[in-house]
């Protein structure tokens, strides 16, 4: 199969973040198979959804993980002017489709390089890594790793998450923690607004208490200025509450969005938040007794990484693509999880993360083309390395 031919079966498995992948996983392990080669899923506790890992190669440590995901994110909503499940080729050079991007053209251009992997003379192993539900919390990444760090008895070296980076090698990315808040106050009378606890007025609170702690982690220095911002941020990017602007609001909802720098502790700022949250709870309380402020996670935390710019994951990218130019993002990815586990991580992959979650996706043919030209130029590397 073309890599056009494979991103065009790929993307017609319309699966999204929290849906079932069994289909389209199924359909990947029954293509690498067909090779000869073992794979291996890794179920959820309902056997709905399952990653994947298999092995290409000899087993010895030093090895190449390439890792990317299976669920794409909704399109209900967005003004597609094409199927978002159908690839179409617009003859401008790019091809388009949800997924085509983020990041099915990386599976791609895995996929339509495992004959040259398997026909290779690898001194050292290439390894796939698909997961599920990454687009919404990156869920499935710490037990697919916890499975192919207990399947294998050599380690590998490398990790390559392939999200879009225009194939350029990305050496960092802050952590992400999205957080939903519910203030539960009591209703009344607006004139009585010193005898209730207004859930608005306690909501807007913790959002001022988002943005002071973010501006004292600012005073307090800590910063990297290969991001953008070069700080940890706390945004509220949604707010809800109240039903008439003369009843006491006895209700309020916002979600916060945290993402810190490789440096900062984001598990600490939740500490930091929820503390806040009950001392706001023991103070109100003498007002009304029933007030509560319930704060859970919308999602784990996506951890951070950083790697540094001469590390030996940049310099293999570098050899693989000819790109030296690195740069960090602060969109999330599994890249994190892998780095935690051991493995020297670096993200990057075909497309640019510009076109990622928006109507009329797409990836151009010329990245798509180059995605796998990396794929055999790491062929040709470790059958030397």
């Amino acid at each position: 199969m073309t890599v056009q031919t494979m991103l065009e079966k790929l993307v017609s498995f319309p699966v999204l973040g929290g849906e079932s992948n069994l289909e389209i996983i199924h359909w990947i392990k029954d293509y690498i198979e067909s090779f000869g080669i073992s794979t291996t899923l890794v179920p959820n506790k309902e056997n709905t959804k399952a990653s994947l890992h298999c092995r290409i190669g000899p087993a010895v440590d030093g090895g190449v993980i390439l890792s990317g995901h299976t669920d794409v994110v909704p399109v209900k909503g967005q003004p597609w002017t094409t199927d978002p499940f159908e690839l179409v080729d617009k003859s401008d050079g790019n091809l388009y489709a949800r997924g085509s991007c983020d990041m099915k053209g990386f599976l791609a251009c895995c996929l339509t390089a495992l004959p040259d992997m398997v026909e290779a003379e690898l001194k050292t192993p290439i390894y796939f890594a698909f997961t599920y539900d990454e687009e919404i919390g990156c869920l499935a990444a710490e037990a697919l790793i916890e499975n192919i760090k207990a399947s294998y008895s050599e380690f590998p070296k490398y990790a390559i998450i392939g999200e879009a980076s225009m194939l350029k090698p990305i050496i960092g990315q802050k952590s992400i923690h999205i957080i939903d808040i519910t203030v539960n106050g009591s209703e009344g009378h607006s004139s009585r607004i010193k005898q209730e606890v207004s859930a608005v007025h306690e909501a807007a609170r913790i959002v001022l208490w988002a943005e002071q702690k973010m501006n004292d982690l600012i005073d307090s220095g800590s910063s990297d200025e290969r991001f953008n911002p070069p700080h940890s941020s706390l945004h509220t990017g949604m707010i809800n509450g109240g039903i008439a602007p003369n009843i006491i609001a006895n209700k309020a909802t916002l979600s916060l969005d945290i993402r810190c720098l490789p440096q900062d502790d984001a598990n600490q700022l939740y500490q930091d938040l929820r503390d806040y949250c009950k001392s706001r709870e023991k103070e109100m309380q003498s007002i009304f007794s029933g007030f509560e402020i319930e704060v859970t996670e919308n999602h784990p935390i996506v951890p951070s990484f950083s790697t540094s710019e001469t590390s030996a994951a940049v310099h293999l990218i570098s050899k693989i693509t000819g790109n030296k130019e690195w740069q960090t993002v602060s969109y999330a990815s599994e890249a994190g999880h892998f780095a935690n586990a051991g493995f020297e991580s670096i993200i990057c992959g075909p497309g640019s993360i510009a076109q990622a979650h928006r109507a009329d996706e797409f990836i151009s043919k010329d990245q798509l083309n180059k995605g796998v030209e990396m794929m055999y130029a790491l062929v040709k590397h470790l059958e030397t390395a």
